[in-house]
């Protein structure tokens, strides 16, 4: 037992980190066989140890972004089956095929409206904001979607597809500000409906169905916070049903989680718990799969907004959490802290970016630009 701790021990103290320091970064230890879980079992052992109420930190985000800026994971051998065998299934199978697309809605995405309505802003935008010029969460989405339009080149009578359309944020703001019709799909029920209801009377209309079965013409196509969930088995062939549906004069933007270097599997834990079969893409991924039928005309890179993002999701979570608390409980409240805050240490430590490309089919002719792109409706901007 004394050999695991001072491994651990050491392994921490090479990235700044004090066991039962006095920082708050610093892991504080309640449970002696901490030590010998997390050697075997790594992130995924990590992060089950806190949810059992082992360990504590008051700051997650910065200890998380410590590990990942000090590049741990590099230093741990994990020796757990099941750690292997997660990474050997996700080279073997594709754990993102039409069968099982509907996973992540049924355990995530439907978890239920009552945590995601306290935790998100008030447009239920659950992606990064854009913080440039932006003192609040609010401010940020709105930030965020008015940016989209603008790159979209959007105008009125535009017929416009949403591949993930989430709890309607996109859809309701493009519609009211830039006089256009949009169609959503969702692998959610829960997001259907609250769309549905949200964006009532508008020129809007939700369906709940996969990419892959699309095959109508728009105008122009976004997909906001999905593509984390396509596989890298799928990126060619979600790449393929965006260009079949697109117009030939059309942009299509795609705004995504990214990291530096390629993966086949995700994080174990993440996996388990959070977004089930979910896959972040790496630059040579994305643009492996765009090659030969998209010009990728922007690549847009405001990872270190998400930081900020998580940090305000989480301090409403807790804030609200007296509200919850009957429907969730303590295991899963620490479960979703630590979610929300070791992933802003993810993109605090740059080793995670959150990207918005635009692309088109052939190329615009005389270049891309979107600054000097004007609103549909610039009286609505910005309300709430």
């Amino acid at each position: 037992m004394a050999d695991f701790k001072e491994t651990v021990t050491k392994l921490f103290e090479s990235v700044d980190i004090q066991v039962n320091g006095s920082r708050l970064c610093d892991p504080q230890i309640h449970n002696e066989l901490f030590y010998s879980r997390v050697l075997s079992g790594g992130s995924l052992a990590l992060g089950e140890s806190y949810m059992d109420g082992w360990w504590d930190c008051e700051a997650l985000d910065e200890f998380s972004c410590r590990l990942l800026r000090g590049r741990i994971d590099k230093q741990v051998k994990v020796t757990n089956p099941s750690f292997l065998m997660h990474a050997l299934k996700a080279y073997l199978f594709n754990a993102q095929n039409i069968n099982r697309a509907y996973i992540v809605g049924e355990e995530h995405y439907d978890t239920g409206n009552d945590l995601f309505k306290l935790m998100l802003d008030q447009r239920m935008n659950y992606s990064c904001g854009y913080w440039k010029n932006a003192v609040n969460l609010e401010q940020s989405q709105v930030n965020k979607l008015d940016l989209a339009c603008r790159k979209l080149h959007l105008k009125s009578g535009m017929r416009v597809l949403e591949i993930g359309c989430g709890w309607g944020a996109f859809a309701k703001y493009a519609t009211e500000n830039y006089g256009i019709s949009v169609h959503g799909i969702t692998v959610s029920k829960e997001q259907m409906n609250y769309a549905q209801k949200s964006c009532e009377g508008l020129d809007v209309t939700f369906e709940l169905k996969d990419y892959r079965a699309l095959n109508t013409k728009y105008d122009a196509i976004v997909s906001i916070g999905m593509f984390e969930h396509v596989g890298y088995k799928n990126y060619r062939d979600y790449m393929e049903v965006v260009h079949r549906c697109l117009s030939d004069k059309g942009l299509f933007l795609l705004h995504t989680i990214g990291r530096n270097t390629p993966s086949r599997s995700t994080d174990p834990w993440t996996n388990k718990y959070i977004f089930p079969n979910g896959m972040v893409p790496s630059p040579a991924q994305i643009s492996g799969a765009a090659q030969g039928i998209f010009v990728i005309e922007d690549w847009h890179n405001f990872g270190q907004d998400y930081d900020k993002t998580l940090t305000a999701w989480n301090e409403n979570f807790q804030v609200n959490y007296d509200h919850l608390k009957e429907k969730y409980d303590d295991r899963f409240k620490r479960m979703w802290e630590y979610y929300l805050l070791m992933c802003a240490g993810t993109f605090r430590s740059r080793r995670n970016q959150l990207w918005q490309l635009v692309m088109s089919k052939n190329g615009i002719k005389g270049g891309y630009d979107y600054k000097n792109h004007a609103r549909f409706n610039s009286q609505k901007d910005h309300q709430s």
